[in-house]
């Protein structure tokens, strides 16, 4: 990891470390506040997503707790991966994946949250029964990608809900991979309560038949609050901890 990325002892004067601190307080205090309203007693996991923020900033949020970073790119991805070796995250990937990644990603992910065919899990399952064969990594947490609007994911991507079962039983079996559970992505311009109480009766359809695959990835910035009220134990924010997206190209 570059010696010039931020350390605890560095961090007090550093002022983009301060701004991530204050922002990084607002929305864990969103997810306490949503959490207590939903008569929850434990917290969804905080993904913070990275895309197109350097790397540095995923080392300063490390300094300030942050456990679990999501990228949305296999190149991204890879590329901060590699300069931050040894930061103490995980990382996740939430973006769609071509089967031609699936190397890569097994490579650094913790997690896949995008797995909408039966196709990209084989192909997780071979690129990730390699990296164990040479590196000895745990199998790979994987999550549904679940379509919410009428046209099956041509949108936002994602798996016809009628496909769920199927692809579960896809990935179960598959050596290598661990059924996490379920993702979505709230439809634009619905309200995101509807989506997700879809999403929660899809999650209990699931775990009826995979019991452990209890995960639901749901939530970002403007929609966190509906999403832990119906259970998301994964939340994947964004611009509200970084900002805005710095301008590239």
């Amino acid at each position: 990891m570059s010696e010039n990325f931020p350390t605890a002892e560095s961090a007090a004067g550093d002022p983009r470390t301060a701004e991530l601190r204050e922002r990084l307080a607002a929305v864990r205090q969103r997810i306490s506040a949503a959490t207590v309203a939903a008569g929850r007693s434990e917290e969804p996991q905080l993904i913070v997503v990275s895309k197109f923020h350097p790397a540095a900033d995923v080392a300063r949020l490390a300094v300030l707790g942050v456990t679990d970073v999501g990228e949305n790119r296999d190149q991204e991805a890879a590329a901060k991966s590699a300069e931050l070796a040894g930061l103490p995250v995980r990382w996740h990937f939430i973006g769609q994946l071509q089967s031609n990644k699936a190397k890569s990603v097994a490579k650094y992910a913790f997690s896949v949250h995008s797995i909408d065919r039966p196709q990209l899990a084989e192909a997780l399952a071979k690129a990730v029964a390699r990296q164990q064969s040479e590196s000895g990594r745990p199998d790979l947490d994987c999550y549904i990608q679940v379509s919410l609007e009428d046209d099956a994911g041509a949108h936002r991507g994602g798996a016809a809900p009628s496909d769920v079962e199927r692809l579960a039983e896809s990935i179960a079996s598959a050596t290598g991979l661990r059924l996490a559970g379920v993702m979505a992505v709230a439809p634009l311009g619905a309200p995101p309560e509807e989506a997700f109480e879809k999403l929660a009766a899809i999650s209990r359809d699931l775990r009826r038949l995979h019991p452990d695959a209890a995960g639901i990835s749901a939530g970002m910035s403007q929609d966190l609050e509906a999403a832990v009220q119906f259970g998301a134990t994964h939340l994947r924010i964004g611009s509200d901890i970084l900002g805005s997206r710095p301008r590239v190209g």
